[in-house]
């Protein structure tokens, strides 16, 4: 890889890492091939990124993006995106399939290191549209039981008559 590549993949890298509000970083050894495309197909349906990064020029635009407090040690993929929980449960869904083999490190939410429990907290949060589905149930359950009891009330009534 020549400089000016290595230059045009940080400024890339600084640009997404910027825009991102959740960085992880992960450890994948001992992954195969096709494993790793899997990982990629789950983020790119949840609309997040995977990458694998050299650590310097990873940590350059980590730096540039005004996130300096990530130690980046070993080999290491990065799975960034916009929706925090959605990324956070890409990594966290590929920790539980590849159990030793891919290990969630380290990580940044809104341009801030986290805990890795705060990663792993993340990502057990219901994501966004199952809370709106949450709160139409919610909303919807007054209705719902007006119209069970009215329903009840009829048919008392036709058993009576």
């Amino acid at each position: 890889m020549t400089r000016a590549e290595k230059e045009e993949l940080v400024a890339e890298l600084t640009d997404a890492f910027k825009e991102s509000n959740a960085i992880v970083v992960c450890d994948y050894k001992g992954m195969k091939c096709q494993e790793l495309e899997q990982v990629r197909l789950s983020a790119a349906e949840n609309g997040a990124h995977v990458r694998v990064v050299k650590n310097t020029l990873a940590s350059i635009a980590l730096a540039n993006a005004g996130i300096d407090d990530l130690e980046l040690k070993e080999n290491n993929l990065f799975v960034w995106g916009e929706d925090q929980i959605s990324t956070c449960k890409v990594a966290d869904k590929a920790a539980i399939e590849y159990k030793d083999r891919f290990v969630m490190k380290a990580g940044a939410l809104e341009g801030k290191s986290v805990e890795l429990a705060t990663l792993v907290a993340m990502a057990k949060l219901p994501s966004r549209d199952e809370l709106i589905g949450m709160l139409l149930n919610v909303w919807m359950a007054p209705v719902r039981n007006f119209t069970i009891g009215l329903d009840a009330l009829r048919q008392k009534r036709e058993e009576e008559a």
